[in-house]
């Protein structure tokens, strides 16, 4: 379902949170949105701005589920076969999100309620941001990129190196044409997260996902989900300027850079549009980074093993920890998967391979198996330095990119051994009426 429809049956079963008062955008919203525990909610009215702020329907499994039509343990293969099968989005000549076309002098990008999220902050940012992009090679992409106002219509633009826009950007002479998208339906945000390989448009596998028209940018040559509450159309340039600092994935600070300035040349909108908001280092923010790479790293294991689900853990950031679960048929399978993972996610640094008995979304489960199936000399497989994530504060940041060390666990049963004895028993139940009278 769209966004506003989702909004709608969200609020009709008590799953939506309407605050009424006036609320500050400098730090205020986001407190608000954290002690909610970032349960979807709708601030009404910002002071100093016309428009309200939404933020939170991405911050939980159930809630994506409930918006993609399926269960949290249906997601993974849900989102599998939207990747293996993108669909094509239909094109439209008229859609709500250029209900107002703003150019020129009147693209002011102080008149919408963007966040100063924390104290340190560089500056009030874009973070639930779906940028779209054109590569002459490999064609449309949508994926995240965090933006820091700098000015009246510019910002500075995270763009991570080996990511899609940045290799764009790399190759292009001049600027680089961009569309920032905010207020998008849980299929967009979701699948501009995924991250597919170059070639594969991450808006057909929304599409895919459910039903997502586009719209052509009213003075780019980009296409942008139809339905969308904003869209800032611009270019990033050729120049640079300070961005960050800003709190990222692991709820550490990440550091000041030089980075592209994105010039924002026309604005369009609903007539009563909505700005969303995204808290970084907080729930929202870590679904949308580890949830996406679950479906490559089942790809992955799938071809060395039989796997039945994956889930990268909150514990670990929602990026560096992974557990696989499959079914295990050969003693060589669990190394096998451990291998496989570790090409699925390339910033993943320890991963867990437990059985089917095991309650994978259980952190108390997957100790109890690492507890009881693995011996240290056997099990762990160790692989130093390997290439890592710079969001790890452990890692080795001395050189141009991040090392570390990469550990899995093979938390399966042993072969060759009796596997009753490596189960959990169980007792019976009893209906207490007939004891408690």
């Amino acid at each position: 379902m769209n966004l506003r429809e989702f909004l709608k049956n969200l609020e009709q079963t008590g799953d939506l949170v309407r605050i009424g008062e006036p609320v500050s955008h400098e730090y205020e919203v986001a407190n608000i949105l954290n002690t909610l525990c970032e349960k979807p909610t709708i601030f009404e009215k910002v002071k100093g701005f016309e428009f309200p702020a939404f933020g939170g329907i991405t911050s939980d499994r159930d809630i994506i589920a409930r918006a993609l039509g399926t269960t949290k343990e249906g997601l993974l293969m849900k989102l599998v076969q939207a990747l293996r099968s993108p669909k094509e989005p239909e094109l439209v000549s008229k859609a709500p999100c250029q209900d107002v076309v703003l150019q020129g002098n009147d693209v002011d990008l102080n008149t919408i309620p963007m966040l100063f999220h924390l104290k340190g902050d560089g500056g009030r940012y874009g973070t639930a941001t779906v940028a779209i992009i054109k590569d002459p090679e490999t064609g449309r992409n949508a994926c995240y990129h965090r933006i820091m106002q700098i000015g009246k219509n510019t910002c500075t633009a995270r763009l991570i190196p080996k990511r899609q826009t940045r290799t764009t950007y790399d190759k292009t002479e001049g600027d680089l044409e961009m569309a920032i998208c905010v207020g998008n339906s849980v299929p967009v945000m979701v699948a501009a997260s995924l991250g597919p390989p170059p070639g594969t448009d991450e808006l057909s596998i929304a599409n895919a996902l459910d039903k997502t028209n586009l719209v052509k940018c009213r003075t780019k040559n980009l296409e942008v989900p139809s339905e969308s509450e904003f869209v800032l159309e611009g270019r990033i340039t050729r120049d640079l300027d300070r961005e960050g600092p800003f709190v990222d994935l692991t709820e550490t600070r990440d550091f000041e850079r030089q980075e592209p300035i994105f010039v924002i040349d026309c604005i369009t909108h609903r007539k009563d549009a909505m700005w969303q908001v995204l808290i970084p280092g907080r729930m929202e923010h870590k679904i949308l980074m580890g949830m996406p790479k679950e479906p490559t790293i089942y790809d992955e294991v799938s071809k060395v093993a039989t796997c039945k689900n994956v889930l990268v853990t909150l514990g670990g950031g929602s990026w560096l920890h992974g557990i696989v679960q499959i079914q295990k048929k050969g003693p060589d399978d669990a190394r096998n998967a451990i291998e496989a993972a570790f090409k699925g996610h390339g910033s993943m640094k320890h991963v867990v391979i437990v059985d089917e008995d095991v309650d994978m979304y259980d952190p108390y489960a997957v100790e109890w198996a690492i507890a009881t199936r693995v011996q240290g000399h056997r099990d762990l497989i160790v692989h130093p330095d390997q290439p890592g994530s710079s969001l790890d504060p452990s890692g080795d940041h001395s050189g141009k990119k991040t090392r570390t060390t990469k550990v899995g666990i093979d938390a399966t049963i042993p072969p060759g051994v009796d596997p009753e004895k490596y189960q959990k028993v169980s007792y019976g139940d009893v209906d207490l009426n007939d004891y408690l009278g």
